[in-house]
């Protein structure tokens, strides 16, 4: 058993992993990223080409940790399936090491219902709130101020409009508390979208309230492990009219049609490059996910 482990890192940019609009409850603070993991504490000390793991309770299997960073993905030959084109070549000299994280469904879907329309800084106030308010405490290192886990679909199924409200989330709490009430009946089975198709996953999470055609490619491509989910949001947008659409107008359509074509079986790899890179370069418009 141990509270600490060490890993080799390899074309791994965790800072931008981290803070590419994925997840929303990593912070640096004294050199090192802090977040929750399931119903883990864990702070991320990186070093030259290496990661060391330090979480609060004894740990026998660290599988979750090199599972949800993604670890073992081999990067150069995802790279090497982009399109050899101007804007994926720019993209992947600014951000290389950039990578997908795997998380967990419900987590990834509960925050993506409650970013529509917001900047990054206020989805993570939001999030926090909301696990403050309904997760479940998990221990931390001496020093740390409390944390607590992302709560499940049935507690917040329990919660009223009201009450969710109170966490500052406003007209997206209707949308989480039926979400929260479909997922808890079982309505679907956010763990078998992985076993569908694309297309059929897609649709299942798309009958959920709240829940449009960007949000549900995040829950693919972020959770699921469709590495073909392209999600596209104004950033998206911005990068695709900007870098390969500059003296044209085209239609959400068009642009859904043409990243279907262009950039392959990674194409939400390349997404998150893109998206990455124009959020980072530009500065209009504002850093909504």
């Amino acid at each position: 058993m141990e509270t600490t482990r060490s890993f080799t890192l390899r074309d791994y940019d965790l800072a931008a992993t981290l803070t590419s609009g994925q997840a929303f409850r990593w912070e640096w603070q004294d050199q090192a990223w802090t977040g929750i993991i399931g119903s883990r504490w864990v702070r991320l000390h990186p070093g030259p080409g290496s990661l060391t793991a330090e979480t609060a309770t004894t740990v026998a299997d660290w599988h979750w940790l090199s599972h949800y960073l993604q670890l073992d993905v081999d990067l150069a030959q995802v790279l090497r399936t982009f399109p050899d084109d101007e804007p994926m070549r720019a993209a992947v000299a600014a951000c290389r090491g950039l990578r997908l994280l795997r998380q967990n469904p419900w987590e990834c879907l509960a925050s993506f219902i409650l970013s529509s329309t917001k900047q990054i800084v206020q989805i993570r106030q939001i999030v926090a709130r909301l696990c403050e308010c309904y997760g479940d405490p998990v221990p931390v290192v001496p020093g740390c101020r409390p944390a607590f886990s992302f709560p499940c679909p049935a507690r917040l199924a329990r919660a009223t409009e009201a009450e969710l409200r109170a966490c500052k989330m406003g007209f997206r709490a209707p949308y989480l508390l039926e979400t929260a009430r479909l997922i808890a009946g079982r309505q679907v089975e956010l763990n078998r979208l992985r076993e569908l198709p694309l297309e059929s996953a897609r649709a299942d999470l798309m009958q959920l309230p709240g829940v449009g055609r960007k949000i549900a490619d995040c829950v693919l491509l972020f959770a699921c492990g469709f590495q073909a989910a392209f999600p596209v949001d104004v950033w998206v947008m911005t990068a695709l009219r900007r870098l390969y659409f500059p003296h044209r107008r085209v239609s959400t359509r068009h642009l859904h049609q043409f990243t279907a074509a262009h950039f392959g079986a990674n194409a939400g790899y390349a997404q998150q490059y893109l998206f990455h890179y124009v959020r980072t370069k530009a500065k209009e418009p504002q850093n909504n996910v």
